[in-house]
């Protein structure tokens, strides 16, 4: 896996170091702070939510640097 100083790379796409772990970390805080009987119901009543991460884009099609759309950081990706 290739990786930079904020971003690593899945293959697919580039993801964004912190908001990556900001997830990672919210989802452990989350699971498991409500009673089950307040989690069940009717789909209308849940948030929703979004299955895929947010990928960072190239901010120039010189593909020399890339951002993330959640936290705004920046970073140039040297030539391999």
């Amino acid at each position: 896996m290739n990786q930079t100083n904020h971003f690593f790379n899945l293959g697919y796409g580039w993801l964004c170091k912190h908001c990556t772990a900001e997830d990672a970390e919210r989802k452990h805080h989350d699971h498991g702070t409500r009673a089950r009987f307040f989690t069940e119901g009717e789909a209308e009543e849940k948030e929703p939510k979004l299955s895929t991460l947010a990928l960072a884009r190239w901010t120039h099609s010189t593909r020399r640097s890339l951002t993330c759309p959640r936290c705004e950081i920046e970073e140039m990706i040297s030539a391999g």
